[in-house]
């Protein structure tokens, strides 16, 4: 945990009704190409506001791992499971960015949503990525763009460009497929280990 970690606290934030307008999920599950049947890691879960459309999105035969290190926010994610019609392929997992507590080769898509500017050692978070997925699998970064204004989001100074993220992905030896904005405020950067 460090200072440009999100707070429990500030989970409501998450909710705002406002969010769906500025990151539209539909628009991220699009673009991250969601099949039936795949088996995602969402590190950095929160409250499922993206675990709860791919858990649909991969339907019944398909696996959700939803990774965060903050309790807190695993049981706000625990509770909305338990409501009518919640889906029933989400494993609620504690872990972290660089130690996911996942078994070796169980996922087709790591998707870091809003986490890439809160990690220290981000060559450690490839590495866990690597190994977490399976030989075709790719990983998916959504974060905050540093050239628009804020709120929402963390401060300007804690974001990571686009680009930055992609010299580092390319250094630690994975291949960018695809680089774009989202929503109003973000981008989102699919890439391949080499």
């Amino acid at each position: 945990m460090n200072e440009r970690t999100f707070s429990v606290a500030d989970a409501y934030k998450l909710e705002d009704p406002e969010r769906p307008k500025w990151l539209p999920p539909n628009e991220v599950i699009t673009s991250l190409e969601i099949q039936s049947g795949m088996s995602v890691a969402d590190i950095g879960a929160g409250t499922g506001y993206f675990t709860l459309p791919i858990a649909r999105a991969v339907g019944s035969d398909g696996k959700v791992h939803a990774v965060d290190f903050q309790t807190g926010m695993l049981d706000l994610l625990g509770k909305k499971l338990l409501e009518p019609n919640a889906p029933t392929n989400i494993s609620l997992i504690h872990g972290t960015a660089t130690h996911t507590t996942l078994p070796s080769v169980c996922a087709d898509l790591v998707f870091l949503a809003n986490v890439w500017h809160e990690v220290d050692d981000h060559a450690l978070v490839l590495k866990e990525a690597a190994r977490i997925l399976r030989k075709s699998g790719r990983m998916a970064i959504l974060d905050w763009r540093p050239n628009v204004q804020q709120p929402p989001g963390p401060p300007i100074d804690h974001r990571i460009s686009a680009k930055t993220v992609a010299e580092t992905l390319k250094l630690n030896g994975w291949n960018v497929e695809r680089s774009g904005n989202v929503g109003k405020y973000s981008y989102l950067i699919l890439a391949r280990r080499g």
